[in-house]
């Protein structure tokens, strides 16, 4: 018994890839689409997040008036952790944040890693490192929000609206992300990076 083929299998609406020499693939060409469109979105999320990072550090660097007051920024005297440790109102790490706050290390250690993480993101060079600081920041940052808490330490309401997945997590699970899939080598400097023969000895500098 002959066997046919389904003349509607592969009719659904597919848009060309463009591939590097110019020419536009077959609209059957569902992997390099894919791969394509993917890696463009990876790309994008890259620079996002980067500017994330970017702007915080500006803002509070120069008082912009977001979340930093204007005339209250780093270069103006202001600290850049002594407003969010020293209101640090619950979890483990309380007292501990509060003794942190203000501190010239700690400035310092966070604004190096607003920026470095920023441009690294930005430029698509370092993402593992990138992933890795960054991480850590977000981590320090959740314990300090410490999201499983549903009242502050003076009995009030925490406002928290998830115990555990909040934006610090998220932020860290696509850091990671970026990292992992080498997001820099579109709209970036990743494939540059990688050639420099101290990154192609010491692959966590990727």
């Amino acid at each position: 018994m002959a066997v046919h083929q389904s003349t509607h299998r592969g009719s659904g609406f597919r848009l060309p890839s463009f591939r590097r020499d110019g020419a536009v693939s077959a609209p059957g060409s569902v992997e390099a689409g894919a791969l394509t469109a993917r890696a463009c979105v990876f790309a994008s999320a890259r620079v996002l997040m980067g500017f994330v990072f970017l702007w915080a550090f500006l803002d509070k660097t120069f008082g912009f008036g977001y979340a930093t007051a204007s005339g209250k920024g780093w270069v103006d005297g202001g600290s850049p952790t002594e407003g969010f440790l020293g209101h640090v109102a619950v979890g483990p790490m309380e007292s501990t944040f509060h003794s942190w706050a203000g501190a010239v290390w700690a400035d310092w250690l966070f604004m190096l890693g607003l920026l470095g993480i920023g441009l690294a993101l930005t430029a698509g060079v370092a993402l593992r490192l990138a992933a890795f600081a960054g991480t850590v920041m977000m981590a320090l940052m959740w314990v300090a929000e410490w999201p499983p808490a549903k009242h502050l330490s003076d009995g009030s309401a925490s406002m928290s609206t998830n115990p555990f997945a909040d934006y610090h997590v998220v932020y860290a699970v696509v850091l990671v992300a970026l990292a992992a899939v080498s997001a820099g080598n579109v709209f970036g400097l990743g494939r540059l990076w990688a050639r420099l023969p101290v990154v192609r000895d010491q692959a966590w500098l990727r």
